[in-house]
């Protein structure tokens, strides 16, 4: 249960229904970013001692990798939704991982254990703090000096395939609002420019980004992909309020474009992420 809490807005939106909708499409929304993972979880590089802190760890994925990769050491994964966290503790038991553990938090604002973890890590986790600043001062301070940073996040919303011809398909024709860089949201941390300065006054330095370009994988066929975004948040952000017909030609513009992208290897859309490592001072 949440106690210390900041980020009321995206506690309303991830311990709701956008935390239900993934934890209930757990597969599909970890399998949309494998490729991605496994370049996240090679720049970890997390060894066998190692105390690990994973910010929005969803339901659980990449903490549970890191318990394998820490077997003498330890992991706390912290995430808001609840429901995203009951299945990240079943996959921790289904692994037999009894060196992983789990908090319902707030991460901007929650007392972490100072300057006790080895590296803190984030897949697409940390984009949405109200207060970016205060969120990874508060992460710093549970990271010992010489420990490690490891970001994933996306870059800005034009660079995003998958997603802008997802919105085109949405919007039917008419004009969508655009998603800001550097707000709480998917784009949080696009912008380069306001992010080395944002970690190095948190108190992190040797900040580097590297561009990381993979196709997100949205089910083996056009059938599941659209399955998947017809009943997604953004679908009832767009269509909530449209009338019929409107919605018809979105979701027959949805079918369209998935059934362009079905490859052998399932539905690919080109996606545009950064890689961020840093250290503690």
């Amino acid at each position: 249960m949440l106690k210390d809490i900041a980020n009321v807005e995206q506690a309303r939106s991830w311990d709701g229904d956008d935390g239900d909708h993934w934890a209930a499409n757990d597969e599909m929304y970890n399998g949309a970013v494998a490729r991605h993972h496994a370049h996240f979880i090679a720049a970890a590089a997390i060894t066998s001692s190692d105390r690990v802190l994973d910010i929005g760890c969803g339901t659980g994925v990449s903490t549970c990798d890191a318990g394998r990769a820490a077997d003498n050491g330890a992991v706390l994964g912290a995430d808001l939704s609840a429901k995203m966290l009951a299945r990240a503790r079943q996959r921790a038991k289904d692994m037999g991982l009894t060196n992983v553990m789990f908090e319902q938090a707030d991460a901007q604002v929650h007392p972490f254990e100072r300057a006790s973890y080895d590296v803190a890590i984030s897949r697409f986790g940390a984009m949405f703090f109200a207060d970016p600043a205060a969120a990874f001062a508060n992460i710093a301070s549970a990271v010992r000096p010489g420990g490690r940073l490891v970001l994933m996040s996306w870059r800005p919303l034009d660079q995003q395939v998958w997603l802008t011809r997802v919105r085109e398909a949405f919007a039917a024709g008419r004009d969508l609002p655009g998603e800001p860089n550097g707000r709480p949201g998917p784009f949080g941390l696009a912008d380069p420019e306001q992010v080395r300065p944002l970690l190095a006054a948190a108190g992190f330095r040797d900040v580097t980004m590297r561009a990381v370009d993979e196709p997100m994988r949205f089910g083996a066929t056009a059938g599941e992909a659209f399955a998947f975004w017809a009943g997604s948040g953004l679908s009832h952000g767009l269509l909530g309020q449209a009338d019929e017909a409107t919605r018809e030609r979105a979701f027959s513009a949805l079918r369209e474009l998935f059934a362009r992208h079905e490859t052998r290897d399932g539905v690919l859309l080109d996606s545009a992420a950064w890689l961020t490592t840093a250290r503690r001072a």
